[in-house]
């Protein structure tokens, strides 16, 4: 066996397992960053220095959607793992594969108050699929292994390995890694797809709804050719969203909270849903009721999410992408055919909404007022970038309209980046530096709240000193608009929500090293996302700032809410 240190061990683990960034900031740089810097020139991963751990797990948990592999960040003892817990719980919440790594005390002095001594496995062990110390070096590669494949099997999630420090840092006889197995695709039960396929043969309005399933399991292709052959109507969770290209002729919009006027008329007339890879939470499903006299196909990969929030008339549990090719064989198997009648009317309904809220947007902008409408600015966000760009959302009030389709679309599948169920603020400001990272190739833009950006602005250096050409669109209204909106639908006191005095935001991302503008007229808005634009394509970042209309939400927003809409509530 070769002799190395438990740090070579691991870091060789994960050139093996293709790993290629590790994510976070050292503490004693002994402790795996010196292991990772003399692997680097060998193709061992690259570390990523962020501002603060919980950055360096956002920008894990991003990578990891983009590329749809294991993705890895690291903490330091004590407060730095803690400060990890945030973008674990989103990993979790959002079944993302990570690996997370991280150092305790070491184990003779452990238990008896040692420097940031903590019982880090106690604290990781409800927001992760696996937490465990490697106590003994020989065991460094099986728990390796054993992490990486749990990791990345079944319903897939965070995991955390950590070694005592003087397992990391001492001299080991260390067995060899070897590599994880492919990762197992469970197949449905025939009878299950024949009962799925009568289902659908009999239904005369049937929509799909992918969830995050539909992302890990790859099966994008499958649901677009599966509902293109049958026509059937397309929705998506937003963990769902850039499965497929919103340029299918049956995409229909988001569900739940995220939905515009024509999408909820389609969902709420359907007589079939089909939900794969969700678990229809309750901002997807869970508000909503199920449309009356409705069937429901459930597909999930694990048997805890069958009718988890709803009774399935049919549950499948298989990998979403095995389970959707067959129940293409199977309708073909019965001569399905297209339901004409149902196609040339969502065609058509998705026709006209696409063009109402286009004019809805244009119109708002025209009229100069000023702040600026949120409609109006991912419209124009949409019609700068164009296709090829990834979409990274955050969470908030106004940067909600980036969810509203169609006044944003997403062109191209695997373009769209969300926060998970957990939706932790700021996660979105780092993660669309980590989906450069991924894919160099396509364009970057971060629509958010200045809520959320105010949390992060601590790493806009991060994306100077990598060199990432991001560009982050800032929807301003001085105050945490969602929770202020819920205080004033209340008359509750506006109280802890407001920004007085606001900060200057554009200045800040200047002093971080990156051109920004402020947007002062309306007719400012589409050159300043040109001048971003540009700047992205000469490699350069770029912060846009937008002051924003924070009264205004979509009709949609307020009745999902119990409300009545507003009287200006845009209703495209």
């Amino acid at each position: 066996m070769p002799e190395m240190t438990g740090w070579e061990a691991v870091v060789l683990a994960m050139k093996a397992e293709g790993v290629p960034y590790v994510f976070g900031l050292p503490g004693d740089p002994r402790h795996l960053y010196d292991a990772l810097v003399a692997a680097e020139p060998d193709g061992g991963p690259r570390p990523v220095g962020v501002r603060f751990e919980t950055s360096g797990a956002f920008m894990a948990m991003a990578y990891a959607r983009v590329t749809n592999q294991l993705a890895a960040c690291f903490g330091c003892p004590g407060p730095g793992i803690a400060n990890l817990v945030p973008g674990i719980l989103e990993a979790y919440s959002g079944c993302t594969p990570m690996l997370v790594l991280g150092v305790r005390a070491p184990r003779q002095t452990y238990g008896k108050g040692a420097f940031q001594e903590t019982d880090h496995v106690a604290m990781l062990s409800s927001v992760t699929k696996w937490a465990t110390t490697a106590e003994l070096a020989e065991n460094i590669p099986w728990a390796m292994r054993r992490a990486v494949q749990l990791a990345t099997s079944g319903q897939p999630g965070p995991v955390y390995v950590e070694l005592p420090g003087d397992i990391g840092l001492g001299v080991w006889d260390i067995p060899a890694y070897m590599p994880t197995f492919p990762t197992p695709r469970p197949a449905p039960d025939p009878s299950s797809i024949a009962a799925a396929a009568d289902l659908i043969v009999a239904a005369k309005r049937p929509l799909l709804i992918t969830g995050g399933g539909v992302i890990l399991s790859g099966a994008g292709s499958a649901v677009d050719r599966l509902s293109r052959h049958y026509g059937i109507a397309l929705q998506t969770t937003p963990a769902g969203r850039g499965s497929v290209a919103e340029t299918h002729p049956y995409f229909c919009g988001l569900t739940g909270l995220y939905r515009t006027t024509f999408p909820r008329r389609v969902y709420e007339t359907a007589d079939l849903l089909i939900t794969v890879g969700s678990r229809m939470e309750e901002f997807q499903g869970g508000f909503l009721p199920r449309p009356e006299g409705a069937k429901l196909i459930q597909i999930d990969i694990d048997p805890f999410e069958l009718g988890r929030n709803w009774e399935p008339d049919v549950a499948i549990q298989a990998d979403a992408r095995l389970a959707v090719e067959a129940i293409f064989g199977a309708l073909a198997e019965r001569g399905a055919r297209l339901n004409e009648d149902f196609v040339t009317e969502i065609t058509s309904g998705r026709e006209n909404a696409i063009a109402a809220a286009a004019s809805d947007a244009e119109n708002a902008l025209d009229t100069g007022a000023m702040p600026i409408k949120g409609k109006s600015i991912v419209h124009e966000i949409n019609r700068v970038f164009g296709d090829n760009t990834i979409l990274v959302k955050e969470n908030g009030g106004q940067d909600l309209w980036a969810y509203y389709w169609p006044y944003y679309q997403v062109l191209d599948p695997g373009c769209c980046v969300p926060p998970a169920e957990q939706t932790a603020m700021g996660y979105g400001i780092v993660g669309a530096m980590a989906a450069k990272l991924a894919r160099p190739d396509r364009k970057v833009v971060c629509a958010t709240g200045d809520g959320a950006f105010q949390m992060q602005l601590h790493e806009l250096g991060t994306a100077v000193q990598e060199g990432l050409p991001v560009t982050w669109v800032v929807l301003d209204d001085s105050a945490f608009g969602w929770v202020q909106w819920i205080q004033k639908r209340t008359e509750g006191p506006i109280v802890a929500t407001q920004f007085a005095p606001g900060t200057d935001l554009a200045a800040a991302a200047r002093a971080a090293g990156i051109e920004a503008i402020r947007v002062e007229s309306a007719s400012g808005l589409r050159p300043a996302l040109e001048a971003a634009r540009q700047a992205n394509e000469d490699g350069r970042p770029f912060v846009v700032v937008v002051p924003v209309d924070q009264a205004h939400h979509h009709a949609e927003f307020d009745r999902f809410h119990g409300f009545e809409p507003a009287a200006d509530s845009a209703r495209a």
